[in-house]
């Protein structure tokens, strides 16, 4: 699956796109968030706050809750305000 990293994300991890082999354990965009944190330093500093991590799949926005079945990117970025 393809995951998507924006904005401060991107500074924070170091790399705005990456290829990630999904463990079918993995369903959720939560899921996914936890197996990012655990496997890689840059994600758990990115995503410490997770009320600060909006998420697209298929370029679609979407909750964190949301199921990874058909995903084949997933995009995570800061909230966006506008002025």
């Amino acid at each position: 699956m393809k995951v998507l990293y924006f904005a401060r994300f991107k500074q924070l991890i170091g790399r705005s796109v990456e290829d990630v082999a999904v463990p079918a354990d993995v369903r959720t965009v939560d899921d996914l968030l936890q197996f990012l944190i655990k496997n890689d330093n840059g994600c758990a500093v990115a995503f410490s706050n997770r009320k600060q991590v909006r998420a697209a799949v298929n370029q679609t926005h979407v909750p964190l809750d949301h199921p990874l079945e058909g995903a084949t990117e997933v995009a995570f970025f800061p909230p966006v305000t506008g002025g």
